[in-house]
């Protein structure tokens, strides 16, 4: 147990989400009055003056003792109280660092979306060398991923500037799934069991496209993502109709890139691409996770790593240019010997882009109750792992091109996607960067609609209940008129 007292601030968010970075398992408690502590683990950190600091105890042994100067912060904003924040943070960070064996590379950052504070100091005229001492001393980020978040915004200005107010995306869940994956906390259903409500879901989501049609009839579209669950799990006539919904409501010559998630090789077959490929779908994901067979069947995938091979080729033949795979570093009982394998058969394959997630405990998954009966990998080995990653991208001339982090990821590391050269996913840049209006369809889809004069988003999401969807889409409907007349 680690107790924690606050002094003059009350950022126990920010401070809560450090310490988990550096001590991922131990229960955290807050004491209002250090008369509470009487020995064990006790972390105190505050603000003096013009200092910021943070004091680590031991059985009320003073082990550690940092303090910083406020005045001497450097993050690219002059705002005091942004400032007294990161502060208290780098005072905290400084002092784990000192104690912990746990790495910490992405510094003091706890947020999903780091690459936006690139884009804001772009945005202000600061040049690469600035924005790179900014990442490493306000933020404390290790060199290679200060490095890693520059490279990720150069390469997305150009499908995020000029803003423009009246463009948007557009995002439709089809939330059915064969088998519900250990880790997955995504809002989906089993096909076995929710099949029958396959026609009155494709309805009810027709009508909720429609409708989005006419809320926004004065913008034009950029693109569309649909994803899941898995879409190919579904039967093809039904998503062959909501392709359909999507083009009479949008006009097919106005997307510039329409993507649909194959995901799983179980539900996908000749007549699906064909039908994806005659439909101009110009972009499809085949995501193995693993290429090991014992992992598939431990996560709950009833298919093999020579079904994903083979299927990635049947999508080839037939015509798909852009193909992505995602992978999950972490999964129960791999190492870096069950990554080295997965990389040998991505490499056979040459895809344009690879999305790798780093495993997340998610609350919504079946994993989170179980962890402790599986092998799950220390952060040295995870780290190993991504390394591993890293150096195979480069060797296949994969370049990132956008990131995010998730709470309760593995190691404290990240998701990034990697792309060939102009073969970039411009709607998750879009979705990733909230520079532009996503609208979303479905069950548990969430829109986040900008207002680019105040720079804010304003999400806006539909049940995750299947059943209260279907009766409810209509008021799905009403929440998104509110903000868009």
């Amino acid at each position: 147990m680690i107790y924690v007292h606050l002094i003059n601030n009350d950022y126990r968010y920010e401070v809560n989400e450090l310490i988990r970075v550096f001590y991922f398992n131990e229960e955290i408690v807050f004491l209002d009055d250090l008369k509470d502590y009487s020995e064990g683990f006790l972390i105190v950190v505050g603000l003096k003056d013009v200092l910021s600091f943070t004091k680590v105890y031991k059985d009320n042994e003073l082990l550690c003792e940092i303090q910083i100067e406020i005045k001497s912060i450097n993050i690219g904003d002059h705002d005091i109280e942004k400032r007294r924040k990161v502060g208290i943070i780098q005072s905290l960070y400084d002092a784990l660092d000192n104690l912990s064996t746990v790495k910490a590379p992405w510094g003091v950052l706890t947020g999903v979306r780091p690459v936006k504070i690139v884009h804001k100091l772009m945005d202000k005229g600061y040049d690469h060398k600035e924005i790179l001492n900014i990442l490493k001393g306000g933020y404390r980020l290790y060199d290679e991923k200060a490095k890693l978040l520059i490279d990720v915004a150069q390469k997305q200005r150009k499908h995020i500037y000029p803003i423009d107010e009246n463009r948007f995306s557009l995002y439709v869940a089809i939330p059915f799934c064969p088998t519900r994956c250990l880790y997955c906390s995504f809002p989906a259903v089993g096909i076995g069991k929710y099949g029958h409500l396959v026609d009155e879901y494709t309805e009810k989501l027709i009508y909720e496209l429609d409708m989005i049609g006419e809320l926004t009839d004065s913008k034009h579209i950029s693109t569309v993502y649909i994803g899941g669950g898995t879409p190919t799990a579904i039967p093809c006539k039904n998503l062959q109709k909501i392709i359909h919904a999507i083009y009479r409501n949008f006009g097919r010559e106005n997307i510039q890139e329409f993507t649909v998630e194959a995901g799983r090789p179980d539900t996908i077959n000749e007549e699906i691409l064909k039908m994806l490929k005659e439909n101009g779908i110009n972009r499809i994901s085949i995501n193995p996770q693993t290429m090991n067979d014992e992992t598939l069947k431990l996560i709950g995938r009833h298919h093999k790593a020579k079904d994903i091979v083979d299927v990635y080729y049947l999508a080839k033949k037939i015509g798909f240019s852009i193909i992505n795979m995602d992978l999950i570093v972490g999964l129960p009982s791999e190492g870096t010997k069950e990554i080295r394998t997965t990389l040998k058969e991505i490499e056979k394959l040459n895809p344009e882009n690879l999305t790798v997630h780093t495993l997340a405990v998610k609350r919504a998954s079946r994993f989170k109750n179980v962890i402790d009966q599986y092998d799950i990998k220390e952060q040295n080995v995870i780290y190993e792992m991504l390394k591993e990653i890293k150096a195979f991208t480069e060797k296949m001339n994969l370049e990132p091109y956008y990131l995010y982090r998730q709470k309760q990821i593995l190691g404290n590391f990240e998701n990034v996607g990697y792309a060939k050269k102009d073969k970039e996913c411009i709607y998750n840049i879009k979705m990733m960067e909230e520079k532009e209006t996503v609208l979303a369809a479905g069950m548990g889809a969430i829109s986040k609609i900008y207002f680019p004069k105040e720079d804010r988003i304003e999400r806006v999401p539909n049940v995750k209940s299947l059943n209260e969807y279907l009766t409810r889409v209509h008021e799905m409907v009403e929440r998104k008129k509110v903000h868009l007349t």
